[in-house]
């Protein structure tokens, strides 16, 4: 028998008998797609574990792996203590919570443990470390304070971003853009500037001199779970399946757009993939595997923010660019001798600021309104620009991307 039906039977015939249990069944459901997407997520730490390990030569890999390690434990302290508090504690300040530190006086509805649980596997730090690898002592846990207050919001708890008409994907409380752009991104780029390239790096005249890791098989591996892991950060980030949208308000359910969310994910790290394998075999002569597998992640850092409001063939488009766009990157980065052995900065920062124009271009109407419901009725949110719905929303993208990167997002 079905939970509905079990339900039933248990509260017996009265009149709220059905609306209860379905209620009650909704609950069960919600809360285990939540702790469900929050395995896929924590899978990340062992991603990153693998992806840095194999990025660095054999005699490093230990301390990197210890980093990773540090990470996660200290991660997890830091955010129990302060993280949730400054990302969702009542009231706020409009920039800031304050309330809530160390869970304490959660609120009977709104905030259960399995949404503390999510957003905690979906805050860990990424590989910080492997930029500034060989050139620094400790980072520690100071990344782990830097991000938090990245949930902006207003009196309220309305993100900040979506005020002016911002579309960005990540659950109930939508991702600043500085996020995908790259949490801590601008920060890592100028601390690998001002400590430098690693020694043998460029020879004396200013030219790259390779540094391989030293397992390409740990990197594959941990690429692989990355994929793995990325189906609980964007399809998983629906924490409620029954949610009543439409401006009309008579559609239930978005199973719809979990799939599509699936699916548009897919397909844009794919199609990156396979850009950058025959793009980097006609540039270099050879195919590299460690090539391919960072192409991929930045098809999935380019339609992270996009992944629910746009068609599977929009999803295409954007992983075929994204792969241009961190080769170019790459090639930035080497003029500038800029070393970072993991390819994160100029992955989640090329690829995920172009995945944020990207949503300007191509979030279709009836998408946003699905995932994003109008804030009064008659309103249209902003929509895409190639399909008639004017500039506003590439503009608002524009405009976030540049204020918050150059105002926040500084050391």
């Amino acid at each position: 028998m079905s939970c509905l039906d079990d339900l039933g039977l248990l509260l017996g015939g009265s009149a709220n008998a059905s609306v209860s249990a379905a209620y009650i069944c909704n609950k069960f459901t919600d809360m285990s797609s939540a702790v469900d997407a929050t395995y896929l997520l924590f899978s990340a730490y062992l991603v990153f574990a693998m992806l840095c390990a194999g990025s660095v030569r054999a005699k490093n890999s230990v301390n990197i792996m210890l980093t990773n390690v540090l990470d996660a434990a200290a991660g997890a302290l830091f955010y129990y203590l302060f993280g949730f508090a400054f990302a969702f504690g009542t009231p706020s300040n409009g920039f800031i919570g304050r309330q809530f530190f160390g869970l304490k006086r959660l609120p009977q509805t709104g905030f259960g443990y399995d949404f503390f649980l999510f957003q905690w596997g979906r805050s860990r730090s990424p590989p910080h470390h492997v930029r500034l690898h060989r050139r620094a002592d400790a980072v520690g846990g100071v990344p782990r304070l830097l991000h938090l207050p990245h949930r902006l919001r207003v009196p309220g708890g309305v993100p900040l971003v979506l005020v002016r008409g911002r579309v960005g994907f990540h659950g109930p409380g939508v991702r600043v853009a500085a996020v995908r752009v790259g949490r801590h991104r601008l920060r890592r780029l100028w601390g690998a500037f001002i400590e430098g390239p690693r020694r043998g790096r460029f020879d004396d005249a200013g030219r790259p001199v390779s540094i391989r890791g030293h397992s390409a098989s740990l990197v594959v591996l941990g690429t692989f779970l990355l994929w793995f892991g990325w189906f609980g950060f964007n399809p998983g980030s629906f924490l409620t399946i029954s949610k009543v949208y439409g401006l009309s308000g008579t559609i239930n359910g978005q199973w719809e757009a979990v799939g599509r969310t699936a699916v548009t994910t897919s397909l844009a790290g794919s199609a990156a993939a396979l850009t950058t394998l025959y793009a980097k075999k006609w540039m270099t002569g050879h195919w590299n595997a460690t090539d391919v597998c960072n192409g991929l992640l930045g098809g999935f850092a380019a339609i992270t923010a996009g992944c629910s409001v746009v068609d599977p063939w929009a999803s295409v488009v954007c992983g075929f660019v994204s792969a241009w766009v961190l080769i170019g990157c790459n090639k930035l980065a080497l003029a500038l001798r800029f070393d970072d052995p993991l390819e994160a900065t100029q992955l989640h920062g090329g690829c995920g600021a172009w995945g944020i124009l990207f949503t300007a271009l191509f979030a279709r109407r009836e998408y946003v309104e699905e995932i994003y419901p109008p804030p009064q009725p008659g309103a249209v949110r902003p929509y895409e620009l190639f399909m008639g719905g004017g500039g506003r929303l590439l503009a608002a993208h524009v405009v976030q991307i540049l204020a918050w990167r150059s105002s926040g997002g500084s050391p």
